[in-house]
């Protein structure tokens, strides 16, 4: 073997043994939840850092879709564990059944996701990994019923979340009343307005002073959750609350989510940074 062979080989094998030597890694955590009587999984995926940094890190919370469950995110996004190394703080994947949609349902007892969500499992996080136990740092997303359910959690808890985000998310649901099992949780739309109104993001706004939360949404413009997006972005522009909002080519589809939360995860980075729990 000439000697351009072996520096050509040695290079190689250097760039191989560095890319394989730093890699996030997952951990598959039960949280046991006491509102509603069973075991939640969530993924937890932790930067390469998080083995030899003694630092704590700050998390961002990464909801799942309708029909989805806590193993999407890390299952269907390819790009994910490299964007965690990258940005360097955990990520934490619950599972919030298949059709949740992340609120407590006033109809069913059984179903307290806001509560298992954005209290218990937070709790959870912080007592069993090295976080940070502060609203600075901890934000949220998701995608579908999870940008929904990221919104909606972070608008409700604004002493827990600091950030908030939504990919392509169902940020008013009222316009589809017969789907996605909603009215299994909240009643008949025709009879329980009321349930639904309460239970939207676009209404919840009304309540958010600007500055309180850091915002950041997005959808495709071929997604069938386009033009609920839209009101929401008019209607924080009306009330004159900052945020990030982006539109781009794409579907309701696994394509543009695994493009997407590269970019939200910058954001969340940034407001990491800014709030100085992340160097």
């Amino acid at each position: 073997m000439n000697n351009k062979i072996q520096k050509f080989v040695c290079i190689c094998l250097l760039i191989a043994v560095s890319f394989f030597s730093k890699a996030a890694t997952v951990d598959t955590a039960i949280v046991y939840s006491q509102c509603m009587h069973k075991n939640v999984k969530c993924v937890v995926i932790m930067p390469d850092r998080y083995q030899t940094d003694t630092t704590h890190l700050p998390v961002l919370y990464l909801l799942h879709g309708w029909s989805g469950n806590y193993s999407d995110w890390i299952l269907k996004a390819p790009d994910l564990l490299h964007a965690v190394d990258e940005n360097g703080f955990i990520v934490v994947c619950p599972d919030g059944d298949y059709d949740s949609w992340y609120f407590n349902s006033p109809i069913d007892t059984t179903m307290k996701y806001e509560t298992n969500v954005a209290l218990e499992i937070p709790a959870y996080i912080d007592a069993h990994y090295k976080t940070i136990a502060s609203r600075k740092a901890r934000a949220i997303t998701g995608l579908s019923m999870g940008g929904h359910g990221a919104l909606y959690l972070a608008l409700k808890h604004k002493d827990i979340f600091g950030a908030a985000g939504s990919m392509s998310g169902g940020v008013d649901f009222r316009p589809f009343p017969e789907n996605w099992g909603i009215k299994k949780y909240l009643g008949d739309y025709s009879s329980n307005k009321e349930n639904w109104d309460k239970n939207v993001v676009v209404n919840l706004v009304d309540s958010l002073q600007n500055g309180e939360l850091k915002i950041i949404f997005d959808c495709g413009v071929n997604d069938f959750f386009i033009e609920v997006n839209r009101n929401l972005h008019q209607k924080l522009l009306d009330k004159k609350i900052d945020h990030d909002y982006t539109e781009r080519p794409g579907e309701h589809n696994w394509t543009y989510w695994n493009n997407s939360v590269k970019y939200q995860m910058l954001f969340f980075h940034q407001f990491f940074i800014d709030n100085k729990v992340l160097n």
